[in-house]
Order: C-alpha cells, then sequence, then structure tokens
C-alpha cells in the first residue's frame, strides 16, 4: 500500500521556507538536497520546498509492479489518472482525488 513519504509545499521563496519550516517542525536540510527537509531521526514524510510546483502528497511504492497496481486501486476509490507531460524515465504518475487534488504515485525502486 502506498504511503506519505514526502509533502510537496509551494513556496516563493525555498531559503526563507526552509528557515521557517526546520524551526517549525525540528527538520533539517537534507544533505543531497537543500529543498528537501527531513526529520532528524529519518521518522515521518520529508517536506519537498518547490517554487515551480503545486501543493502535493507523494505517495511512495517499493516498485513498477506495486505502482501499477496502488494506481488501479485509487482510481477504483474515484481518483483519476491526470494528462501530464513526464520527463523521460519519469518515477511517478499523477492522480487527481475525487475533489481535483493532485498527489503522485513515486516508485522509489527507480
Amino acid at each position: 500500500m502506498a504511503r506519505i513519504r514526502s509533502i510537496v509545499l509551494h513556496v516563493g521563496d525555498t531559503g526563507r521556507a526552509a528557515a521557517f519550516w526546520t524551526g517549525a517542525l525540528g527538520y533539517e536540510r537534507s544533505p543531497d538536497n537543500p529543498e528537501f527537509l527531513v526529520p532528524p531521526d529519518g521518522d515521518g514524510p520529508r517536506l519537498h520546498l518547490d517554487s515551480g510546483d503545486r501543493t502535493h502528497l507523494d505517495l511512495w511504492v517499493d516498485g513498477p509492479d506495486e505502482q501499477r497496481a496502488e494506481v488501479e486501486r485509487l482510481v477504483a476509490l474515484g481518483a483519476s489518472e491526470v494528462a501530464w507531460q513526464y520527463p523521460d524515465g519519469a518515477d511517478f504518475v499523477v492522480l487527481a482525488d475525487p475533489d481535483g487534488n493532485l498527489f503522485c504515485i513515486v516508485d522509489t525502486s527507480k
């Protein structure tokens, strides 16, 4: 089953947002990407600060078979697939919940 492992937060200034959210949550900037804030104990979703994307959830799964199964399961629950311009080798599928809120199913094996 998919799990929330990343929340993408649309921000105007990633530095300002990072200063606020690290203080508010006690998170740390990821050494791999300063726009990713992570809990110091690794327990909880990371916060991805992004000035070019909408706020949305990233639900992570462990491989392409699980990704396909989750997409099918969520569509059966009322989600819909969103027409999206995917980059080559994309590891995510964009869906919308019944109210039109976007979220991604991310294959973490890629």
